[in-house]
């Protein structure tokens, strides 16, 4: 039997404000990639760290989805006595970017980057233009 919808309102309604602060041990990160069984390889802002392979609870399976190069919110102390190799949990999955960017906390190492970069050459371009005319091919 399906989930009640209330269940659903309530996570997405939970996820789309950004907390005002984090607590000891939480980091914003970007994914990598899905590994399976609901694990995530996330990369942390910091440059040189390892992947941490962290877990999505059971709240968020199945109901909200998780893309490659997107940002969670993880929780890095949920797994310290455990004997295992999660690094940690996912807390809160970034829906609102631009909300969550506006935040004191935000990583400057997530900068947004443009889906189609500009050319820095200064050539322009010959769409639309009629091709260059030979005058060299008048002499017949």
């Amino acid at each position: 039997m399906a989930r009640p919808k209330r269940n659903l309102l309530a996570t997405a309604q939970e996820t789309s404000s950004p907390p005002a602060s984090l607590a000891q041990g939480q980091e914003i990160a970007r994914v990598r990639k899905a590994e399976g069984k609901n694990l995530y390889s996330v990369e942390l802002p910091s440059a040189g760290a390892k992947p941490l392979l962290v877990e999505l609870p059971s709240r968020f399976r199945s109901q909200i989805w998780i893309k490659r190069g997107g940002h969670v919110l993880i929780d890095t102390n949920a797994f310290v006595d455990r004997d295992n190799k999660l690094d940690g949990e996912i807390i809160n999955v970034v829906r609102d970017e631009k909300l969550w960017r506006k935040q004191p906390y935000w990583p400057a190492e997530f900068v947004k980057k443009p889906a189609y970069p500009d050319d820095s050459d200064e050539e322009e371009s010959n769409v639309g233009q009629m091709p260059p005319s030979d005058d060299s091919d008048s002499g017949i």
